[in-house]
């Protein structure tokens, strides 16, 4: 277990991601010593202001490591044949070894229709359905950021999934689908609740892992968590205040789990971290140093 990332019950995603950083540019550097450099680009839509600040982000955490990205911003009135051409034109681009289009995307542009656009073996998201569903059958190299960031810091943790019960709150496609089999690769026994599902209280209550990503603030109580139970905090939302705010109530969770994330500071850093491995992976990927195909038990 790596200590440093856990302090008095607070899980600490920077520090995590530093950790990942680091090796994320040793390997790098060893790539850059053979004429490999690992380039990838982010393309933004439209005016959101929290995207602009995460593919700042993103791009900055690019520059730690040695990687080199370029960012493509299209205007809001962007038609979707456009964002297609742009894909295209970044899908056979032969120096380019990774490609994200940044969510959400202006209405009317078809999030999913674009997501498909993205080649494969570009795909750093881990977005594209040929790649869930490589990560459903467990096997292939390319998982989304954020439940890989999330699987990553229960590695650090220390704590073996095997035999634990876990619950993943919320079921969308880019966290709690393939979180849900991330878990269940580990070897836990998992539960998935959404809006849907009655009494949340006492499944969470029976959990020794909770993932939560539903951007509902605080709709997780301190006291419905099992204790020494580990929580992860995928929500984010911007309070009246400016302040921001997870789907957690962070003070009454800490006084009960072994370990919960901090929002901010928590799940975010480790998805740009992992969006750096994931990078590392497509420019390996395109050059044949690792297979498409990875099988794992």
């Amino acid at each position: 277990m790596e200590h440093s990332i856990l302090v008095d019950g607070v899980i600490d995603g920077r520090q995590a991601a530093r950790i990942v950083r680091a090796r994320v540019k040793e390997e790098v550097t060893e790539l850059r010593a053979e004429g490999i450099h690992p380039r990838v680009a982010f393309v933004r839509v439209g005016e959101d202001a929290a995207s602009e600040t995460y593919v700042r982000a993103k791009a900055r955490a690019c520059g730690w490591v040695g990687v080199r990205s370029e960012h493509i911003h299209l205007p809001s009135n962007t038609t979707q044949q456009d964002l297609f051409a742009t894909i295209d034109r970044l899908n056979s681009d032969n120096d380019l070894d990774a490609l994200l289009v940044q969510l959400p995307l202006p209405d009317g542009l078809g999030g999913r229709q674009v997501l498909n656009r993205v080649a494969v073996d570009k795909d750093v998201d881990g977005f594209h359905p040929e790649n869930l569903g490589a990560l459903v059958a467990g096997c292939g190299p390319l998982e989304p950021c954020t439940p890989s960031g999330i699987m990553r810091l229960i590695e650090m943790l220390g704590v073996d999934l095997r035999g634990k019960r876990a619950l993943v709150v919320g079921r969308s496609v880019i966290v709690g689908r393939p979180m849900y089999n991330l878990l269940v690769r580990g070897h836990a026994t998992v539960m998935c609740a959404h809006r849907h599902t009655p009494d949340l209280a006492s499944l969470v209550a029976q959990a020794d892992v909770v993932v939560v990503a539903t951007g509902v603030t605080g709709l997780i109580r301190g006291s419905w968590i099992k204790p020494g139970a580990y929580v992860f905090d995928v929500g984010i939302t911007r309070q009246a205040d400016g302040s921001l705010a997870g789907d957690v109530c962070f003070d009454e969770a800490r006084g009960r789990a072994a370990g919960v994330t901090p929002v901010p500071g928590g799940i975010g850093p480790m998805t740009i971290a992992q969006l750096l491995s994931n990078t590392l992976t497509c420019a390996k990927l395109r050059r044949g140093l690792i297979e498409r195909t990875i099988h794992r038990a």
